[in-house]
């Protein structure tokens, strides 16, 4: 896919998806947020930017941890998302947080700025995840550190058949490398290639946990990355692809509920 094309493809897919994101995703990716918390070891004071932020599940804790002399400026390239982040900056009334729209690749920051770079769950959409860690590196002050998760391998997320399921309905792949990044060893090459030093990374095993089928299904296609091309099939085909998806996890199905594996990988390094 086009550089150009996939951005907006991320864009206006996660604007869709913005509504539904925290719904169906806060509780599934507490552990994957959580490690990359403790490993960022966040300081009264702290200077950190959150790449990819959505709509702030990493940013408000992160901030909260800063405390009032604290900054942190999280970024999305979704309007969406952004709009959903400053509406609940100015709800809770914090002045240590702000939100903007940016492109990841090309962070609107000056160099040696910022002390630590968080990016949950972002790098797997991004067309070049090398030129952002880049960008990360870029922006932190020397002997500043940057935390990333990302999913893991394509075999440990028992859910991945989604993007081959709506893939079969669209033009184009819509996150063609989204598993690379959670290969063995794969995101250590990145931050090293990145400039990073000091580099350790851990694996997380986890469970996603859906009442219903229902559930299972709004997760994948309503909050998560497919959300765009979800949106433009016709009522029928919608109901075709849920009823694939279901099928495809049918396995982890007990009850009523469905308790679906995946794996977060998560790594630090250090400018």
């Amino acid at each position: 896919m086009e550089p150009s094309l996939q951005r907006r493809v991320q864009r206006y897919g996660w604007d869709k998806a913005s509504v539904y994101y925290e719904t169906y995703w806060q509780k599934q990716l507490y552990p994957a947020q959580q490690k990359l918390l403790q490993l960022a070891d966040i300081k009264t004071g702290d200077k950190i930017i959150d790449i990819a932020c959505g709509t702030g599940l990493i940013s408000f804790p992160a901030a909260e941890l800063a405390g009032k002399k604290g900054i942190v400026l999280a970024n999305d390239i979704s309007d969406k998302m952004v709009e959903t982040g400053t509406a609940n900056v100015k709800e809770r009334k914090l002045s240590n947080i702000s939100f903007q729209r940016m492109d990841a690749e090309e962070l609107d920051v000056e160099d040696d700025s910022y002390d630590i770079a968080l990016c949950a769950l972002g790098l797997m959409y991004f067309p070049d995840p090398l030129k952002a860690i880049k960008e990360m590196y870029r922006v932190l002050k020397p002997g500043g550190r940057a935390v990333v998760a990302v999913w893991g391998q394509r075999k440990n997320c028992g859910w991945a058949e989604v993007f081959e399921i709506v893939d079969r309905r669209v033009a184009s792949e819509v996150c063609p490398m989204f598993f690379n990044l959670g290969n063995e060893g794969t995101l250590a090459q990145y931050m090293s290639a990145g400039g990073f030093k000091n580099i350790s990374v851990e694996r997380i095993n986890t469970v996603l946990d859906y009442s219903s089928g229902e559930e299972a299904c709004g997760a994948a296609f309503l909050g998560g990355p497919v959300a765009l091309a979800y949106s433009k099939f016709s009522d029928n085909v919608k109901k075709e692809v849920c009823k694939e998806y279901i099928e495809s996890i049918k396995s982890f199905k007990k009850g009523d509920a469905y308790h679906v594996p995946g794996e977060f990988v998560v790594a630090i390094g250090f400018k």
